[in-house]
């Protein structure tokens, strides 16, 4: 059962919660996602998405310029959504540039405080492509810690492209697994394989553009954040409290950049720097993440502790880290000369063995489905690899997608930051992921061919989040974080004038939320009392 009118169907239970971490991956720039909805929705949610998303005519600028007045204006009408969740939806202008070209809806969920209520905090889980309504009505504790979900109406929104919201759609499930499981022809980078990924990403670019539409054109993250601006003001907040995951960052921060007078209580974790670092230094910079908790996990693996095989398991691997290292990286040759089918009739290919490799290194809780995988493969049985593929790309059982978070992922990457590269720069920045990362790097490579055949132009960049005044950021980065490293966590939080860094030493994407008590305790204290942490906290 759909949550809104013209929407994907809800997530299953069975999705843990560490599914919602996102980033990016592969020659086609993935990302990574957490659990879904447990609970139907009642008929009359869906009336009043359909209400909302009436037609609005913008007769002329000045009609534009008033009704867009009265929407910062207007209060959300929340409806019970059972156990104990509320859903609505406002209208957004399609083209914040031009009012008049139209209007989009936006969904959210909202978990209200269940003790002396403190304000509102909106929340974002990543991606681009995440949903904050699947993730908050998951569980509220999928998103925060009960203290501040004690405190706090905790509010999940699905930005403009994804989800529930007005979405970007590329074809059905059939053109999805060719363009993400699809097998090449000849080595990454080759003539013959170049021509394949050129063709295969211009079907999917097609589809996209015919299917999308006008959206298309403006799902970029500053128009988002334009929107979040919009729910504070039909919330009737002065200020906007923010917990941002991952990709969440960006959106925060692009935010804090237009609108610092509104910047309220604002968590960052898992910080992305879109200013102070380039495009290839953060993609080598994620590979070489992706890299050193690999052989972190082969390290625990060869030790046979069973944080990483498990109970009762055994490691399939032998000899030393630099051994082990080498033997995926022939099992990955392999597995690309001779590709294994799957009883769907699927193929496994090196690339979605890599995607599988990088699914379960977000989260040291999921090592032991790493160890089992490699066992299986080994053993040419690709169900398990399969299995976590799936997970990662958000296919179900049957071959059903549950979110357009592909579509999503890229339609927002590709304005944020596509336009034609050409494809010396493509071999040069492939070169230096093979270098920092000789296992994973070269799946990685050439990402930019996606919106090199992208049929909307990208904007223009967004302005940088350093105005003085603002509430004081509080700024969370994990040490060895695969998906955004350290170091754009630092960039940011000097990037930011009011900035504070709080580091979590250790593995896995993002830090707070995620059992750590020191991490957060701090995050809370931030959110109800508005009290940073001292300067160069660390939690272990």
């Amino acid at each position: 059962m759909s949550i809104w009118a013209d929407t994907p169907s809800p997530l299953p239970p069975e999705r843990t919660p560490d599914h919602w971490m996102h980033a990016q991956w592969g020659g086609r720039r993935r990302r990574r996602r957490r659990s879904g909805l447990r609970f139907g929705i009642a008929a009359l949610v869906v009336l009043v998405l359909l209400v909302v998303a009436a037609v609005v005519t913008w007769n002329s600028p000045a009609f534009a310029a008033r009704v867009l007045t009265a929407r910062y204006t207007s209060s959300i009408a929340w409806s019970d959504c059972g156990q104990g969740y509320r859903c609505g939806a406002i209208r957004a202008p399609l083209d914040w540039g031009n009012p008049a070209s139209g209007a989009i809806h936006l969904a959210l969920i909202e978990h209200p405080a269940t003790d002396t209520r403190d304000g509102t905090l909106l929340v974002n889980p990543g991606g681009p492509g995440g949903s904050g309504v699947d993730l908050v009505g998951s569980d509220v504790q999928n998103a925060v810690t009960s203290a501040v979900a004690a405190h706090y109406d905790v509010i999940g929104f699905d930005p403009r492209g994804v989800g529930y919201s007005s979405a970007v759609h590329c074809g059905g499930a059939a053109e999805l697994d060719q363009y993400l499981y699809g097998v090449l022809p000849g080595t990454i980078g080759s003539p013959a394989w170049l021509s394949a990924a050129t063709a295969t990403d211009r079907r999917f670019a097609d589809d996209c553009a015919k299917d999308t539409g006008p959206l298309l054109d403006h799902v970029d993250t500053v128009s988002a954040a334009r929107d979040m601006d919009l729910i504070r003001a039909d919330l009737g907040e002065a200020r906007l409290n923010y917990l941002g995951y991952s990709y969440g960052t960006e959106l925060g921060s692009v935010y804090a950049g237009l609108f610092p007078q509104h910047v309220g209580r604002f968590v960052l974790d898992g910080a992305i720097d879109v200013w102070s670092t380039s495009s290839t230094d953060s993609v080598v910079g994620q590979a070489r993440g992706f890299e050193g908790d690999l052989r972190a996990w082969m390290a625990a693996c060869l030790a046979e502790r069973p944080s990483a095989i498990g109970p009762g398991g055994t490691c399939p691997f032998s000899g030393s880290v630099t051994s082990g290292m080498a033997a995926i990286r022939a099992l990955l040759r392999r597995v690309h000369a001779h590709p294994l089918r799957a009883s769907d009739g699927r193929e496994l290919s090196d690339a979605t063995l890599a995607l599988a490799i990088i699914d379960p290194l977000y989260s040291t809780s999921s090592w032991p489905e790493l160890t089992a995988m490699f066992r299986a493969t080994l053993a040419n049985d690709p169900s398990r690899a399969f299995a976590l593929a799936d997970d990662y790309n958000s296919r179900g059982p049957g071959g059903k997608y549950y979110d357009n978070s592909t579509e999503a992922f890229n339609a927002i990457g590709c304005l944020d930051s596509g336009g034609v590269t050409s494809l010396a720069e493509m071999r040069k920045e492939a070169t230096k992921l093979e270098q920092a990362a000789p296992t994973l790097g070269k799946y990685e490579a050439f990402g930019e061919l996606t919106c090199n055949v992208w049929k909307a132009p990208p904007v223009a960049a967004p302005a940088a989040p350093t105005a003085h005044g603002m509430d004081p950021v509080l700024v969370v980065g994990t040490t060895g974080d695969p998906a955004t490293p350290y170091n754009d966590a630092q960039a940011l939080a000097k990037l930011m004038p009011t900035a504070r860094l709080l580091t979590h030493v250790g593995e896995g994407h993002t830090a707070y939320d995620h059992g750590d008590s020191c991490i957060n305790s701090d995050v809370d204290n931030y959110l109800l009392s508005g009290s940073l942490p001292a300067v160069g906290t660390r939690c272990s």
